[in-house]
């Protein structure tokens, strides 16, 4: 079945209620019928929902839906791409460990693994995921995980995918890519050997900005790289707060099934029914809503390479952009999104523009229908310490733009004008 089916049909089956469109459960709990049955379900004798803080059938659904999108084994949504995030990150670390983390990555991502989980014993260490020349030196013995965007944000560069994969499998680590920017529509991680892909649903895959929410997905064959690697025990020795379950003898998908289990049980980050839905409606028109978002910012990026005011355009699509070469490798059909980033001459310029537009929303938010622009320095990367920006791409000048659905031309039209 073709992706563009999957995201309309898989998991469900509208003979089972006769609905064209996924019910809601919008509950709390389950009435399990009898004291047996809730007990199988407790013990994992027998799979379905138990607590919706746990699973949901409309979650279920819309997480075997992404999965298939995807190309994936299974998926866990959660509250927020941030948990998403850290509970692919906390699934695979402890105290004591460390991370490998992409320098190109969204600013909240850079606070989370730099700053707070080294409260928690969590260490992070930095790598240049374009070139992955220093990834190797930096793996060691307690090394976890390698982590990178698929498009970061809000630099738009893309990462050398193929280099980064086969370090991480020769040394037996799990690689993660948030996969946000690109959606599985231009782009499949699982499909090039990357092991989890971690998603913000609450952007492309929503579409009009009205639900928070997450997801992570893992492998097929993710199972035969956790059990027996000396690197995570915690998949292969007792889970004495599960009364000794050991994951590595379960006929599961065990990344996700852990994850929900330990994470989602205690820290309880969960989707409500009704975003699950909306995400449901979102994804089956993900399809022919994110190739117009690339087409019009590719016009707008066009359009901006050519103003005498913008010192430089960062757009993949762009057939002089020197990332091209890696669209044309890796992406559908050489589209890169709605997300394009441009420098001015310095902040007090950029900031004029973002006052002076008039279509366009000041939002730091991505992946809406309408058109966003942003100030990185100031607001998403605000708590990076200034002299680093620069160097994760980041200029006081950098103005990032989310294109919508507008028309492209009124976009332009726009931008003309508030560039003076």
């Amino acid at each position: 079945m073709t992706q563009e089916t999957q995201a309309l049909h898989a998991g469900y089956d509208k003979n089972d209620f006769g609905t064209m469109s996924v019910p809601i459960y919008q509950t709390t709990a389950y009435d399990f019928g009898s004291a047996d049955k809730a007990a199988n379900l407790f013990a994992l004798k027998e799979l379905g929902p138990i607590y919706t803080r746990l699973n949901n059938p409309t979650t279920d659904i819309f997480e075997t839906r992404i999965a298939a999108v995807e190309n994936g084994e299974a998926a866990l949504a959660t509250a927020s791409g941030h948990s998403a995030v850290l509970f692919s990150i906390l699934n695979l670390a402890s105290a004591g460990d460390n991370i490998i983390v992409s320098s190109k990555v969204y600013g909240g991502t850079t606070t989370l693994t730099t700053h707070t989980l080294k409260r928690f014993g969590i260490t992070c260490k930095n790598f240049d995921s374009s070139s992955a020349d220093d990834l190797e030196n930096l793996i060691d013995e307690n090394t976890k995980l390698v982590f990178f965007e698929s498009l970061s944000n809000p630099q738009v560069a893309i990462p050398n995918i193929d280099k980064i994969v086969e370090i991480a499998n020769r040394h037996g680590v799990v690689t993660i890519c948030d996969n946000t920017v690109a959606t599985p529509i231009l782009f499949q991680p699982l499909n090039h050997g990357i092991d989890v892909v971690v998603h913000s649903t609450s952007k492309y895959i929503n579409g009009q900005g009205t639900a928070l929410g997450g997801v992570l997905i893992q492998r097929v064959g993710l199972n035969e790289k956790l059990i027996g690697n000396a690197r995570y025990p915690d998949f292969n020795e007792p889970d004495e707060s599960y009364h000794g379950l050991i994951y590595a003898d379960l006929p599961f998908p065990i990344f996700t099934l852990r994850a929900r289990l330990t994470f989602m049980r205690d820290f309880g980050a969960t989707p409500s029914p009704f975003n699950s839905w909306l995400f449901i409606q979102g994804l089956e028109t993900l399809h022919v809503r994110i190739k117009e978002h690339s087409k019009n910012a590719y016009k707008v990026a066009k359009f901006l390479k050519s103003h005498p005011k913008v010192k430089s355009v960062t757009y993949p699509g762009l057939e002089d952009d020197s990332q091209n070469h890696l669209v044309k490798k890796y992406f559908k059909d050489g589209m890169s999104s709605g997300l394009l980033n441009f420098e001015v001459e310095d902040f007090e310029t950029a900031k004029n523009i973002l006052d002076s537009t008039e279509i366009f929303s000041v939002v730091v938010n991505i992946g809406d229908s309408k058109s966003i622009i942003t100030h990185p320095a100031s607001t998403t990367h605000n708590q990076v310490p200034i002299e680093e920006l620069e160097k994760v791409g980041v200029n006081p000048g950098s103005i990032r733009l989310s294109i919508g659905l507008e028309n492209a031309d009124d976009l332009i039209e726009d931008l003309n004008k508030a560039l003076g």
